[in-house]
């Protein structure tokens, strides 16, 4: 099972609501975090790492906060993700690493690198404003759901 975890579930959350205000005016980590009931800390942990990565801008000052980067539409979910959890891995052997002990021998390496990078093209394809597009938010629903919804066909028949 392919699982985001809770950061990049915060960090897609605080994007779509960012490319949902679709203006200049910033908005706070507190505003995020109490919207959608996210601890504070965490969020602006999360924000943090996605400025760092270029996904948002953040401005100090007492109308300071965090806007998008860049247009909603040139942020895809792969870039979001990746700027929380780091690379998109499926195994713990990379083309890098050598290190495992199986490596040598290993039979599913190859493939497992195949499906890995489908799944990156495929967060790729997904932008920030097609999860903006839905517009009920979790909020409205009363309910703590992740924006993105993935699931795998790969081992089913």
């Amino acid at each position: 099972m392919l699982r985001l975890s809770k950061k990049a579930d915060y960090a897609l959350m605080a994007v779509r609501h960012l490319a949902l205000k679709a203006g200049p005016p910033s908005t706070s980590a507190r505003e995020i975090a109490e919207q959608y009931d996210i601890p504070i800390e965490l969020m602006a942990k999360v924000l943090q790492r996605l400025v760092r990565a270029g996904v948002l801008i953040s401005t100090q000052g007492t109308r300071g906060g965090y806007t998008l980067g860049r247009p909603s539409s040139l942020i895809s979910v792969a870039d979001v993700i990746q700027a929380v959890d780091g690379p998109v891995t499926v195994t713990a052997c990379s083309p890098d690493d050598h290190a495992c002990e199986q490596y040598g021998t290993c039979s599913i390496r190859d493939p497992l690198w195949k499906i890995k990078s489908r799944i990156l093209e495929t967060l790729s394809t997904v932008s920030v404003a097609e999860l903006a597009a839905d517009t009920e938010t979790p909020a409205a629903q009363g309910a703590k759901v992740s924006p993105l919804v993935f699931m795998s066909s790969v081992g089913e028949s």
